[in-house]
C-alpha cells in the first residue's frame, strides 16, 4: 500500500488506467540494472529513479570527464574526477531518497556479468563496447531477463527489446556476430549530438517500465532512428539458427 507520500509523489501515475496504484507497487518492488552511466544511462537513470524503480542497480567503472557533460546529464562540473557510479548515486538519491541505489564500481565482462544479472526484472545495456554488449546479452539469456539494448552515434541512434523470458526470442548475437571486430566508429571518435542519446535513453527508460507492468513493448526488432532528418525505421530480428548464444544446439 502506498503511503501518503507516495500517492502524492507518483499521482501523475496513479491516474493512468495503464498504472495505476497497482502499477507504482510492481515498480516499486521491482529491480532494474542499468549498465553503463554515460550518454544513454544518465538520462535512463534519472527517469527510472523518478519513476519509483524500487532497487536500481548502477554499474560503470569509469570516472566523470569534463568532455562528458554535453550529453550525460547526470553530472555537474563540480563531478569532474569522481566515479561515476558514486556521483550518479548521489545525484539520484536527491532525485527520490525513496528508492534503493546499489552501485557497482566495476567493469562488465563475461566472467562477472552473470553476477550481476540474475535475480533483476530487467536489464539496460547503455554500454558503448562490443564485448561488453555480447557478455551482457549471454547472461541475460541465461538468466532470463528481458534485455533492453540502446545506442547512438553522431545523429542516429537505434533501440532494440529482446524479451528472453520468451524462449524463442532472438538476441543481440543474432543481430551481430560476437565473433565480428569492434565497430572503428565510436563517440569519442566520431561524435554524437546529446538529445539524440537522450531520445533513446527516454524510449529504453519506458521499454523498461513497460516490460515491469506487463505493458506492449515491441520486441525483436532493430529501431533505428534518424535525428538529421526525423526517421524511424524498424527491421525484425531473425533468430539465427547458428547463434552461438540462443540458437538450439
Amino acid at each position: 500500500m502506498l503511503t501518503d507520500h507516495q500517492t502524492l509523489r507518483y499521482s501523475r501515475h496513479l491516474l493512468l488506467q495503464q498504472v495505476g496504484e497497482g502499477g507504482q507497487l510492481q515498480l516499486q518492488q521491482a529491480k532494474v540494472l542499468l549498465i553503463g552511466l554515460g550518454g544513454l544511462g544518465s538520462p535512463a537513470a534519472l527517469y527510472l529513479a523518478a519513476a519509483g524503480i524500487g532497487e536500481l542497480h548502477l554499474v560503470d567503472h569509469d570516472q566523470v570527464e569534463i568532455s562528458n557533460l554535453q550529453r550525460q546529464i547526470l553530472y555537474r562540473e563540480s563531478d569532474v574526477g569522481e566515479d561515476k557510479v558514486e556521483a550518479a548515486e548521489r545525484q539520484l538519491s536527491d532525485l527520490n531518497d525513496d528508492i534503493e541505489l546499489v552501485i557497482h564500481a566495476e567493469k562488465v565482462t563475461a566472467s562477472n556479468a552473470l553476477t550481476l544479472v540474475q535475480g533483476m526484472d530487467v536489464v539496460l545495456d547503455c554500454t558503448d563496447n562490443f564485448a561488453v554488449r555480447h557478455a551482457i546479452n549471454a547472461a541475460c539469456k541465461q538468466a532470463a531477463v528481458p534485455l533492453v539494448s540502446g545506442a547512438a552515434i553522431r545523429l542516429e541512434g537505434q533501440l532494440s527489446v529482446f524479451d528472453f523470458r520468451d524462449a524463442q526470442s532472438p538476441c543481440y548475437a543474432c543481430l551481430c556476430s560476437p565473433t565480428g571486430q569492434e565497430p572503428k566508429l565510436n563517440c569519442a571518435n566520431s561524435g554524437v549530438l546529446g538529445p539524440v542519446l537522450g531520445v533513446i535513453a527516454s524510449l529504453q527508460a519506458l521499454a523498461a517500465i513497460k516490460l515491469i507492468l506487463g505493458l506492449p513493448v515491441v520486441k525483436g526488432q532493430l529501431q533505428l532512428f534518424d535525428a538529421l532528418h526525423g526517421d524511424w525505421q524498424q527491421f525484425a530480428i531473425a533468430r539465427s539458427s547458428q547463434c552461438p548464444v540462443c540458437a538450439d544446439h
